[in-house]
């Protein structure tokens, strides 16, 4: 009996040992895991403020996008615009006359059996110079409408600015016969290729057959077309 309890005795004492060693070292090993589990806390919101630092690099895309907007100051290049605006201004100084840089005008004249003397001056703000000696001149768009040129008069170039003319005559029919064809207008240009041919309109309908043109001249006496 005594043998038994002494037994039970010596487990409970052991058992007691265990608990207080157990009680020991989950005291002795709290505060560390508190602290490494702050230390591994620490690195996740580094991480993660990393990865708001990794933001900030779309951020600075943005500022670059804000340095492409710089881009857009080369649409400041648009004052690079308004001096070529100014350089348009200019170019129209010192180059061959184009038909739309004229203002050409028809007036019906009676000597020599009737012609046409156009006069040509150059726009407002134009210096130009009529590079090519004979107008191109056409009644409608047939072959036999074009008007041949008769060598009269020329000066080679002619310069056009201010109140500086040209004058140029026509003669809508050269034959003695009634063959010909009526027109209303006449297309003038510079020259032959001239992408703007100005339209003008006849003073009356006018019989066209075999028609001829003189050179530009600046004395309108020089402009008087007569078959040589």
């Amino acid at each position: 009996m005594r043998s038994r309890l002494a037994a039970r005795s010596a487990r409970l004492v052991l058992a007691a040992a265990a608990v207080t060693a157990l009680a020991a070292t989950a005291t002795a090993c709290g505060p560390e895991d508190t602290t490494d589990t702050g230390s591994s806390a620490a690195p996740s919101t580094v991480a993660s403020d990393g990865s708001g630092g990794s933001d900030s690099p779309s951020a600075g895309d943005s500022s670059t996008g804000g340095s492409s907007s710089t881009g857009g100051s080369k649409s400041t290049g648009g004052s690079t615009g308004k001096t070529g605006s100014d350089d348009g201004e200019k170019s129209g100084y010192g180059q061959a006359c184009g038909t739309n840089d004229l203002d050409l005008t028809l007036t019906s004249e009676s000597q020599a059996g009737g012609y046409y003397l156009v006069t040509a001056k150059a726009k407002s703000g134009i210096t130009c110079y009529l590079d090519v000696n004979t107008p191109s001149v056409s009644f409608g768009s047939g072959a036999d409408g074009v008007a041949s040129p008769v060598g009269q008069g020329g000066e080679d170039p002619i310069k056009l600015t201010g109140s500086n003319v040209a004058y140029a005559g026509i003669s809508p029919k050269t034959t003695n016969n009634n063959d010909g064809k009526e027109f209303e207008n006449v297309i003038i240009a510079t020259t032959d290729d001239d992408p703007n041919p100005a339209e003008l309109k006849l003073p009356e309908a006018a019989n066209v057959d075999k028609p001829i043109v003189t050179n530009w001249a600046t004395n309108s006496s020089e402009a008087i077309p007569r078959i040589v």
